[in-house]
């Protein structure tokens, strides 16, 4: 018996709430262990350095997603600074390009890569020149200075696969 809280002795506690407590927390684990079934049975594995030359070179040709893809896996870096997981390391000049691009109004055609490998030998150049020669100087940690490193390094060899072909 129970009267504000206060019991009585010789009533046992588990009662309807404890049966209560038991189901729910069994159909719980079933309803976690269907859901880690389903994760662990997507084999879809996505490639954050695909999706990141899709943002900057939906027209590109062939051979400069190639390129693109060859040093991003050399590199361990794409232009775009997204890493594997998906998060962004940094603000990237081809980024830059884009939002420049926002800010503009060209909100339709945000391919920084263009069409030819002409025009990708360009962007790189660009946004290679813009990362050596920022406008004004703005204090960098650490994590992001390395970042700015492999950026660095992403684009002089996209820039040397793009010229061999």
């Amino acid at each position: 018996m129970n009267i504000n809280g206060i019991r009585t002795a010789g009533y046992p506690l588990a009662g309807h709430t404890m049966r209560k407590a038991e189901r729910n927390a069994e159909s719980g684990t079933v309803e976690f262990r269907e859901m880690a079934a389903e994760k662990a049975g997507q084999d879809k594995v996505i490639d954050y350095d695909e999706k990141a030359f899709d943002m900057v070179g939906a027209n590109a040709p062939e051979d400069v997603k190639d390129a693109w893809m060859e040093a991003a896996k050399e590199v361990n870096a794409n232009g775009l600074g997204i890493q594997s997981n998906g998060m962004m390391t940094h603000i990237s000049q081809m980024m830059v390009q884009r939002l420049n691009k926002v800010f503009r109004g060209e909100t339709e055609k945000l391919d920084i890569l263009g069409s030819t490998v002409e025009s990708a030998i360009q962007a790189a150049k660009q946004a290679l020149y813009h990362l050596e020669h920022p406008l004004a100087y703005t204090p960098k940690s650490i994590e992001v200075q390395q970042a700015c490193i492999k950026e660095r390094e992403f684009y002089n060899a996209f820039l040397e696969k793009l010229e061999q072909l």
